[in-house]
């Protein structure tokens, strides 16, 4: 699998003995490539980077350097999971770095989304940028690039956002999955040991939570925006949703109106849920959830999120409405 157009008759993966020999096929061309070289990979946490990882740790071990900013952007408990599986349980060479305050210092008052986009992206290529420089030795720039990412963006990752590292960083690709589709990557995810519930991650758009925090981004709104989703994650895994629906999340507009707490008129937040079932992204339908639920989930939002009073559920298909707010 030398270049980027998949073979006609390419065997589609499908079974863990298909993603082992997947595998071993991968193991054995991406030793010839780096042989005792390094490879740099910006390790985001999501389905396509922790593949990589993975399969580049079961292939060259601590030659391989992972990075793995924190925007304050991604959803609950994903840095920690970073941290823990590849860090602590597959022993990685992993730098972790806070980026929080800067990110969120940079978007402070910027309300329109394309605006945010760029911010975001363009900070975290110069991020990147300045962990890379301090690194020694450095030959190789691995991508989760996968089929699609070529079909629709051409050979470089746009949304892994290293397509814009400068020049002078003269680093060859390793891009072992780059002829499989999502679905590819999960059964191979599954094989090399990484947990459910990072193989069978939901999409998540490359700015993250800064897209669901709609308008300009605050820090208190933005915290509620993680909590909120953590619960909405939470419920819809005992119930029986988590693998039902597509794509399941809360965003919280950046308005306000008048509530009752402890016998007092408050103004705070409301949370909107958005749960949609696609096949291609181009239409969704909107999930039917049972009122009970919607009605226990808005209890636990309102009782246990700072700051938000009221709960809407967002009833409306693609078109007219598109999938994420922002």
């Amino acid at each position: 699998m030398t270049n980027n157009v998949r073979p006609l008759n390419m065997q589609r993966i499908t079974t863990p003995a298909l993603a082992e020999a997947f595998i071993n096929e991968q193991l054995v061309a991406l030793r010839e490539q780096i042989g005792e070289k390094r490879v740099l990979l910006a390790l985001s946490g999501g389905v396509d980077s922790s593949v990589v990882a993975a399969l580049l740790i079961k292939a060259i071990g601590k030659q391989l350097v992972c990075v793995h900013v924190n925007h304050g952007l991604l959803r609950k408990g994903e840095p920690e999971q970073v941290i823990e599986v590849f860090r602590n349980q597959m022993d990685a060479n992993l730098i972790y770095v806070d980026a929080v305050d800067r990110f969120l210092d940079k978007l402070a008052g910027v309300a329109d989304p394309e605006s945010k986009r760029r911010i975001i992206g363009a900070e975290f290529i110069r991020v990147f940028e300045e962990e890379a420089r301090k690194l020694d030795g450095i030959d190789f720039l691995a991508q989760g690039t996968i089929y699609p990412d070529i079909l629709e963006s051409g050979p470089v990752k746009a949304h892994h956002n290293v397509g814009g590292l400068p020049e002078d960083m003269k680093f060859e690709l390793v891009e072992p999955l780059k002829l499989l589709y999502k679905d590819e990557v999960r059964v191979v995810g599954d094989a090399l040991g990484l947990p459910s519930n990072m193989v069978y991650r939901q999409p998540f758009p490359g700015p993250g939570l800064g897209v669901r925090c709609l308008g300009a981004i605050t820090r208190d709104r933005l915290e509620a925006v993680r909590e909120s989703d953590a619960i909405l994650r939470e419920e819809f895994e005992k119930n029986g949703y988590a693998g039902k629906v597509w794509q399941y999340f809360t965003a919280i507009p950046d308005m306000k109106s008048v509530g009752v707490r402890d016998d007092r008129r408050v103004d705070e937040w409301c949370v909107i849920i958005r749960a949609v079932n696609t096949k291609d992204a181009m239409t969704a339908t909107v999930q039917n959830i049972p009122f009970e639920l919607l009605t226990h989930i808005t209890a636990r939002i309102t009782s246990e999120v700072p700051g938000v009073n009221r709960v809407l559920y967002d009833l409306t298909p693609k078109p007219t409405g598109t999938i994420e707010w922002e």
